[in-house]
């Protein structure tokens, strides 16, 4: 008996030395977080007196720099008419293989747009031509397009907006 309660004894300040460790632990991440804020806070006031100063700085450069750079526009423009800048010369953009590669149209296709093979920008601008031309485009919305009875079997719908039109035309090109 004595023995079973020496060890409760023994497990009760076990225990007790646990939590006050555990609490002396909580205590001393307590203080690290108040150093934290504080050295922040320091951070902080430095970093804006800091700040004034270069702003300072800035203004006082900004005077002496404006009289130098009257004398070094003055210097400059006499430069200027005695010197020719070279020109570069503006290279046209190549258009993409891709794009401009020939495909044949299906039959639907061709109906509207021709049986010759042509690049798929050119099949889109004749079939714009086609819409304006039959006044095909949605009164209301001028980004829907109702098909008429040579576009139908091309969409497979009645109404079809401007951005899925390329879309359904792509499966009608080989």
């Amino acid at each position: 008996m004595a023995k079973k309660k020496a060890k409760k004894k023994a497990t009760k300040k076990a225990a007790k030395k646990k939590t006050t460790k555990k609490a002396a632990k909580k205590k001393t991440v307590r203080k690290a977080a108040k150093k934290k804020t504080t050295k922040k806070a320091a951070k902080k006031k430095t970093t804006k007196k800091a700040a004034k100063k270069k702003a300072t700085k800035k203004a006082a450069k900004k005077k002496t720099t404006k009289k130098a750079s009257k004398k070094k526009t003055t210097k400059k423009a006499a430069k200027k008419t005695t010197k020719k800048k070279a020109v570069k010369k503006k290279t046209k953009r190549k258009p993409n293989a891709a794009f401009m590669k020939p495909l044949t149209p299906s039959s639907d296709l061709a109906q509207v747009v021709g049986a010759k093979p042509l690049p798929r920008t050119q099949v889109v601008k004749k079939l714009w031509q086609y819409i304006k031309k039959h006044d095909l485009q949605d009164p209301k919305n001028r980004r829907n397009i109702i098909a008429d009875s040579k576009l139908k079997p091309i969409f497979g719908k009645n109404s079809v907006s401007m951005f899925e039109m390329t879309k359904l035309v792509s499966k009608h090109l080989k």
